[in-house]
């Protein structure tokens, strides 16, 4: 196996954390991108909204990934933080696309973040990478994030654009905050239940990024999502049955409304995504059914 050095945007996040603990246990250098004075030669410091970055840290690099931006359900969406999710995903993107264009030796491999929100509220109709992108907030956001990644692709740097759904982890993301809920015994479906989630498991989302850093061939949006997306009610008994515990207790629509407000929406709405590009490409999921996802972030 080639020793490869890897440069992670977003690496005190749950998907950059894990990424980064992955590579570093497989022997890769992994560089972490960080915003203060670095501490080491394993830090580079960037001012992603600020559009600057130390270029000289990225030389050699391999891969330059970037899954930085603010929290989706970490705050009430007032406008100025909905302004702050998008700003910290469309101008972190472009100015680290910006830095990867200008290298000597660009890495050979740019990975740019983005999600399932591209595709809107999907009812039940499954989409995979070849539909087009939805409408709402969250839409408009992947739609401009992508794009953003755009310096990169046209300076000849392969790039791949990883649409994440809902990852399945006790260790942050909107899973953290269900687990303590069902395991008092209080979950229950959202809504009416029927609403699609498509969901992965942090290992898989992990391991799939790894695939497309090692796979030369492979360019353009992949949807990070396990093969069979269920529905709200359908994951909330997986939930129950896991964790032994009872699942009786809904939460009604216009109680989430009143308490999300318009992050509502992503909660109840119904995004059915499939992975055909991932799956095309050979990939395997360690844990594509729901109750194995779950039972593996009870172990992480």
């Amino acid at each position: 196996m080639r020793r490869m050095r890897i440069a992670v945007a977003g690496s005190s996040g749950l998907i950059g954390g894990a990424l980064v603990r992955s590579l570093t246990a497989d022997g890769h250098e992994a560089v972490r991108l960080v915003r203060r004075a670095p501490r080491g030669k394993d830090e580079v410091r960037w001012d992603p909204e600020g559009g600057s970055v130390d270029t000289a840290g990225l030389e050699g690099c391999d891969a330059v990934v970037n899954l930085a931006g603010a929290g989706i359900g970490d705050r009430w969406w007032t406008e100025a933080y909905k302004e702050r999710i998008r700003s910290s995903r469309v101008e972190g993107t472009r100015t680290l696309a910006e830095a990867v264009a200008s290298l000597r030796e660009p890495p050979g491999v740019f990975v740019g973040g983005s999600a399932i929100g591209y595709y809107g509220d999907t009812g039940d109709r499954a989409v995979d990478e070849r539909a087009p992108h939805g409408r709402g907030f969250l839409a408009g956001v992947c739609v401009d994030w992508e794009a953003a990644a755009g310096p990169a692709r046209d300076a000849g740097v392969r790039t791949v654009l990883v649409r994440t759904g809902l990852v399945v982890s006790r260790r942050g993301g909107a899973w953290a905050k269900l687990f303590p809920v069902f395991r008092a015994g209080l979950g229950g479906r959202m809504g009416d239940g029927r609403q699609y989630w498509s969901y992965i498991a942090l290992h898989d989302e992990v391991a799939a990024i790894r695939h497309l850093i090692d796979r030369d061939d492979l360019a353009g949006p992949f949807n990070l999502t396990a093969p069979q997306p269920l529905t709200n009610r359908e994951i909330t008994e997986a939930m129950g049955r896991v964790l032994h515990r009872p699942t009786v207790l809904g939460v009604p629509a216009p109680v989430l409304r009143t308490v999300l407000g318009e992050m509502s929406g992503d909660v109840l709405g119904s995004v059915r995504v499939v992975p055909a590009r991932l799956l095309e490409s050979g990939f395997a999921f360690a844990f594509p059914g729901i109750e194995d996802a779950i039972r593996a972030a009870q172990r992480e």
